[in-house]
């Protein structure tokens, strides 16, 4: 690492540290008008939900009254959630297996989806991963490419042209975050399947400007269908994630880490308000609208919200015609 890759990092922490953590989200809170979230009648997806953030969302709108499907891979996690709802009394959870990893098991999931004819009102595209090593699938892919970006693309684009996210309000909330803030779009950096190029943290951040981008472009396309699309971060938060991937960024900052309530709080904030928002790029934290480029050089990019959705359907396309072939 030189030296001003180094100013950079410490650029970004001393702006961000903070704001991020949940010394920013305490100071914020107190000025925030009271709420009550009413989910009754709605049927939630949440991806990602057996553990962290996407474990609250699930338990927090099942709480409200919805129904709601919590997909993860292992299922030895999902039933400890629903363990964790029959303590605290949430009924309304049911879960499903899927390893968004592999398109074939993201495909797998949507179709049954669409197949049992259950609408979904809300979906939350939260299941992530931060890879310190790199890790190709069996389908010749980096994993966490698949996982961040690819996966959701093909969940959210199936459900909408199955006409199967639909409802009276039917919503998108996709989960970034502030690491994106680091990088333009690039979709030659999305999939890195050569090991001696691959570093973790870059690719991550790569992914997450490329999930603002696309709710962007969701906006714009399915916006007069009546669809709603919210993509916001949720600061630092003390998740398994974390604790894994980033073990020295934790034990600086455990102290002051969000905890998984104060992370989702935007998520559900929005889902049960739909605020309005302008029409251009942005992010939303602690329930505000924020730029999605805090700077300026990140807007500097070839690529585009068009070659963006190009790059990902091709890339589907390629493997789904490799299959049938």
């Amino acid at each position: 690492m030189n030296l001003q890759q180094l100013k950079k990092i410490a650029a970004f922490y001393t702006r961000f540290t903070l704001s991020f953590t949940q010394v920013g989200y305490r100071a914020r809170q107190l000025t925030w008008p009271a709420y009550k979230a009413d989910f009754s009648g709605q049927n939630w997806v949440v991806t990602g939900a057996s553990a962290g953030l996407g474990k609250h969302i699930a338990l927090a709108a099942a709480k409200a009254g919805a129904r709601v499907t919590a997909v993860a891979r292992r299922s030895a996690k999902l039933d400890g959630l629903v363990r964790e709802a029959a303590a605290l009394g949430i009924t309304g959870i049911e879960t499903s297996e899927c390893d968004f990893s592999l398109q074939a098991d993201a495909a797998r999931w949507v179709r049954e989806r669409i197949a049992s004819g259950q609408r979904v009102d809300v979906l939350v595209n939260n299941v992530g991963v931060l890879n310190d090593d790199h890790l190709l699938t069996a389908e010749g892919r980096e994993a966490s490419y698949v996982i961040n970006l690819l996966s959701h693309y093909l969940i959210t684009e199936e459900l909408i042209r199955a006409g199967t996210l639909g409802g009276p309000k039917p919503l998108v909330i996709n989960m970034t975050s502030g690491g994106g803030y680091n990088v333009p779009l690039s979709t030659g950096m999305l999939n890195t399947t050569n090991p001696a190029k691959f570093n973790g943290t870059a690719a991550y951040a790569f992914h997450k400007r490329a999930q603002m981008v696309l709710n962007q472009y969701w906006r714009d396309t399915y916006g007069s269908r009546g669809i709603g699309f919210y993509v916001m971060h949720p600061g630092w938060a003390d998740t398994d994630g974390v604790k894994r991937s980033m073990p020295r960024f934790r034990k600086i900052l455990q102290l002051i880490l969000r905890d998984a309530e104060s992370g989702a709080d935007t998520a559900l904030w929005l889902a049960a308000t739909r605020p309005s928002q302008p029409e251009q790029e942005l992010v939303w934290f602690d329930r505000k609208v924020r730029t999605a480029h805090v700077y300026p050089r990140t807007q500097a990019t070839k690529d585009t919200p068009q070659s963006l959705v190009a790059f990902l359907e091709r890339d589907l396309t390629s493997l789904s015609g490799a299959a049938g072939s």
